[in-house]
């Protein structure tokens, strides 16, 4: 039930094993995207296609031999401290771009770092302005996935990246702490609390407090449904709209894409148990509505895109929680990508379905802020 990655239009993706370092020391950057190159070269793959995907796309499957070279052990047969050292899905993508000689997209973005407090201390969070741009701007609270146990901003700090400089807002994607050293629901809490912390202060970074939408892949799609949900019930004001990629949205793992991909990559059925157990303090929790947002009232909800991926163990619950949205009255966009996987979304620079998904995220956050 828990997991994610996330990113940009034409570069990066994100990872669903990824090492932990929150890399407050390195927020302070300037890029320019005005050097970006429109990558043409396709990247085959070299062997059959997997018998858990007979559909995979070519560049899709590129990169899932590219991550299985790297011979890691499964992260089920790891603690947690060992995940996170683990090559993620975004090394496979460099290591393919480097081998293929396609240069990296340069964005127009400069970031910094800023501590956020929360309940028992504070967290990070870097903040991703668009270059160029002047007056009040729109802000994305972003919550990156790796459900709820490993990865971190550095690993989809691509995906931030991208959405401030094609959405032209903001982007403030949060560092909230992990599991097991911090179980259910010390990350949903720290999610809340930066949201809050940032409609209260995006006056002091250029942002406009009264347009800020939240946004996640995986679990950090689950908590950016949370984090309007608790919104909604506070009575503060809630989020401009939601971006939800492949979330964490259901606590049965019989679903026909769990059955269906109990084996996929990078994400399978062994793993998402494995995140169930570091997450949570006791599987009686799996029923609990922000875990399970199946049985969670969606009622009052601003605007949300839900995106999903046809290889992958979290398609049923995404697919049904749009269905459920819908029903409950919220304006919901919603595609499925064929043909790809989990982690898919930020793979632009070499997965074509990925540098469309983030054009329809894109397309659609730019139409709840009225850009």
């Amino acid at each position: 039930m828990i997991f994610s990655l996330g990113i940009s239009g034409l570069l990066a993706l994100a990872a669903c094993q990824g090492n932990n370092n929150t890399g407050s020391g390195t927020d302070s950057t300037a890029t320019d995207s005005s050097k970006v190159d429109t990558v043409s070269k396709t990247i085959k793959s070299t062997g059959p296609a997997p018998d858990w995907a007979p559909g995979i796309k070519p560049e899709m499957q590129a990169v899932i031999e590219k991550l299985v070279s790297y011979g890691d052990k499964p992260i089920p047969n790891l603690t947690a401290v060992e995940a996170r050292k683990n090559h993620t899905p975004t090394d496979a993508v460099m290591d393919l771009m480097k081998e293929n000689n396609i240069a990296p997209p340069v964005l127009k973005v400069d970031t910094t770092g800023k501590e956020i407090p929360v309940s028992g201390g504070t967290i990070h969070a870097r903040i991703y302005t668009p270059q160029g741009k002047t007056g009040a701007l729109p802000v994305i609270v972003y919550y990156h996935g790796g459900g709820f146990v490993i990865a971190n901003i550095d690993v989809y700090d691509a995906s931030a990246k991208t959405l401030a400089d094609q959405v032209g807002a903001i982007v403030v994607s949060v560092a909230y702490r992990l599991a097991p050293e911090h179980k259910f629901p010390i990350a949903h809490n720290d999610a809340y609390a930066a949201y809050d912390w940032v409609i209260k202060n995006a006056a002091s970074f250029n942002g406009d407090p009264k347009k800020v939408a939240v946004a996640g892949e995986s679990a950090g799609g689950n908590l950016a449904i949370n984090t309007a949900i608790k919104a909604r019930d506070n009575k503060v004001m809630l989020p401009t709209a939601i971006l939800a990629v492949y979330p964490v949205a259901g606590s049965d793992m019989t679903t026909p894409s769990y059955t269906k991909n109990a084996k996929a990559k990078p994400l399978d059925k062994p793993m998402m148990m494995w995140f169930v157990k570091n997450y949570l303090n006791n599987m009686a929790e799996a029923k609990d509505p922000r875990i399970n947002l199946l049985a969670a009232n969606l009622k009052g909800l601003p605007p949300t895109t839900v995106i999903t991926a046809e290889f992958d163990p979290l398609r049923s619950e995404g697919m049904t929680l749009t269905e459920k949205l819908k029903a409950a009255g919220v304006s919901t966009a919603n595609k499925n990508y064929n043909g790809v996987t989990h982690e898919f979304f930020g793979m632009g620079a070499i997965v074509p379905q990925a540098k469309d998904a983030m054009s329809y995220a894109v397309g659609e956050l730019k139409k709840a802020f009225g850009l």
